[in-house]
C-alpha cells in the first residue's frame, strides 16, 4: 500500500473514532515520509480528540512550524488554544489563518471571541 493510502486508511480511522488504527497508520506513513506534514496534523488531532489537549497543542505548534503555510493546522491549533483558555494566542493564530486565507469562514466567526 502506496503512502498515500496509508494516509487515507489512517483519516479514515480517525473520522470513525477508531484512534489507535488511526495513529497507527499515521505513524506508518511518517515512518516513510517523517515530513509528512499532514500525517503530523492528524496525529496532533487524535491526541486532542483522546484528551491531550496540551500535547496536542505542542504537536500542532510543530506542525505550523515547520509548514506556515498550513492553514488546517494552524485553525486546529487556534481552536486548541481557546480549548485551553489560551485566548491571545488563539485570536493571533486566527488572524494568521485569515492572513493566509481571507475567506476562511470558520475562522472569522471565531474572532467574533477576540478583542
Amino acid at each position: 500500500m502506496d503512502t498515500e493510502a496509508i494516509y487515507q486508511e489512517g483519516f479514515a480511522h480517525r473520522c470513525e473514532g477508531r484512534y489507535r488504527e488511526a495513529r497507527q497508520a499515521f505513524e506508518r506513513v511518517l515512518g516513510s515520509e517523517p515530513d509528512h506534514a499532514n500525517a503530523k496534523w492528524q496525529l496532533a488531532l487524535v491526541a486532542g480528540f483522546e484528551g491531550d489537549f496540551e500535547g496536542s497543542a505542542v504537536m500542532l505548534q510543530q506542525v505550523v512550524s515547520a509548514s506556515p503555510r498550513h492553514v488546517a493546522a494552524r485553525y486546529d491549533l487556534a481552536m486548541t488554544y481557546m480549548m485551553l483558555g489560551m485566548n491571545d494566542e488563539a485570536c493571533m493564530e486566527f488572524r494568521e489563518v485569515l492572513r493566509l486565507q481571507p475567506d476562511h469562514d470558520q475562522a472569522k466567526r471565531q474572532l467574533a471571541y477576540c478583542p
